[in-house]
């Protein structure tokens, strides 16, 4: 049975041999060796040699340098503790004690003034643990009953989390409690969601029998929240054209079905304004290139509805489902459409690559959260339906039921968000107001 920190580092370089060949190696091997020098130093490996070599690297380095090295040191200790070269690896030690998933939150905590309070704050608290969890918990069991999804069900836990964490909660009126968590959101819509959940709460209080004042909306806020909301990026059909190419030449020698995955899942964005949530969860099943449709189940405020697609995108499907069968991935009808190797694209993954690909088109190359988004694709697909209808000298005001039912909405309004309005767009509302305007003039003066 091996044994580490061991003298020759064989086991450092059976590690090493295991990274992905785009990994930094000599990196590794740099910060993994003086971690086993460190440790050899030491008495042994537990959470004060751990605290201590994060002091020793945070007093040379940066903190995300830090923390960086630190997640590498933890993937290093969790490969030896499955080679039963150590018994534990103090990092998951802390995860298990602390509740704490995140190598680089732990580590945060050990370099803190106060190591033992920080670590103790991270202990995760009751779920309705507070004085209102009991009137928060049948209010979520309420809504469920009724046939509602209630995703946003950790709107409730975080308010919970703060009611438990704040002294005299109990005492205090529902106001005073809600005003107090709203003051500690970082932006206008995260308060505006805060104030919701305390006017959600002081409905059910009273439907129990505790008279409760909800929490006023405030104007300012809202404004202002509407104000930052980013607004929507049409593309236009050259910039898809950019996209899709850039899809196709997206490195990956690893996986090669990755670009024509890539290039169909933009596709389906687009050409059927799909979610990449319903692109995701997209079965074999769902497809019948026969007919020319997809079944898109069970999204959305629960609804199914089928799709008819355009012939570019049926044929890009049957070249995706063609190199898909070469790949030699499960061929089941409940099978997902969308495979990587052995397992199949999280909605996470999906949405980290096709950002990528935005960026490698050279359409956003800003940083942060700003710049043109997966999601709309889904926008420049309501835009060009309507102008491609103006062009056609169809009136989109009667269409608009039929594009809310394919983008599966429960109704117009819905649809009417992603109406963004363009120079093209605006200038075909011009001339039909025009022509109609001239209609309603003759009228009006007895010529019709």
């Amino acid at each position: 049975m091996p044994v580490w920190p061991d003298k020759n580092g064989s086991l450092l370089n059976k590690y090493l041999q295991h990274l992905p060949a785009s990994a930094k190696r000599n990196d590794y091997r740099s910060v993994l060796r003086r971690f086993e020098c460190f440790v050899r130093a030491r008495p042994g490996l537990n959470q004060v040699t751990l605290s201590a070599w994060l002091h020793t690297w945070k007093a040379r380095s940066l903190l995300p340098t830090t923390l960086q090295r630190a997640q590498w040191v933890n993937r290093f200790l969790d490969w030896l503790v499955a080679q039963q070269a150590i018994a534990i690896n103090p990092f998951a030690e802390l995860r298990r004690n602390y509740g704490c998933h995140s190598t680089a939150v732990l580590s945060k905590a050990l370099l803190s003034p106060k190591p033992a309070e920080a670590l103790e704050a991270l202990r995760p608290l009751p779920p309705y643990g507070s004085h209102l969890g009991a009137t928060m918990r049948e209010h979520v069991k309420r809504m469920r009953t009724l046939g509602f999804r209630y995703e946003h069900e950790q709107r409730f836990l975080r308010f919970d989390r703060f009611l438990q964490q704040r002294p005299g909660a109990s005492r205090e009126p529902l106001a005073t409690l809600v005003g107090e968590y709203v003051a500690l959101a970082p932006s206008a819509a995260d308060k505006l969601v805060r104030i919701g959940v305390g006017r959600v709460l002081a409905k059910a209080l009273n439907r129990s029998g505790v008279p409760t004042a909800p929490p006023k909306w405030d104007r300012v806020l809202v404004q202002e929240a509407r104000r930052k909301r980013c607004r929507p990026y049409i593309y236009t059909p050259e910039q898809i054209g950019q996209l899709l190419q850039a899809a196709l030449s997206y490195p990956s020698p690893f996986a090669p079905l990755r670009p024509v995955t890539l290039y169909t899942m933009l596709i389906l964005a687009y050409c059927a304004g799909l979610r990449v949530g319903e692109i995701v969860r997209l079965k074999l099943q769902d497809l019948d290139l026969a007919e020319g449709s997809i079944e898109v189940r069970n999204t959305k405020f629960f609804k199914s509805r089928r799709l008819p697609l355009s012939s570019s995108a049926v044929s890009a499907l049957r070249g995706y489902l063609q190199a898909r069968r070469s790949a030699g991935v499960p061929e089941e009808p409940d099978a997902q459409l969308f495979w990587h190797k052995k397992r199949p694209y999280s909605y996470i993954t999906t949405k980290a690559l096709l950002r990528h690909v935005i960026r490698r088109a050279g359409l956003n190359t800003g940083t942060g959260r700003g710049g043109p988004r997966v999601h709309d694709l889904r926008h420049a697909f309501v835009v060009h339906r309507v102008t491609a209808w103006y062009r056609q000298g169809i009136n989109p005001q009667n269409r608009l039921p039929y594009l809310a039912a394919y983008l599966g909405h429960r109704d117009i309004h819905s649809t009417l968000v992603y109406l963004t309005i363009t120079q093209e767009l605006l200038q075909h509302a011009n001339n039909r107001f025009r022509a109609a305007e001239a209609d309603v003039l003759k009228l009006i003066q007895g010529e019709l």
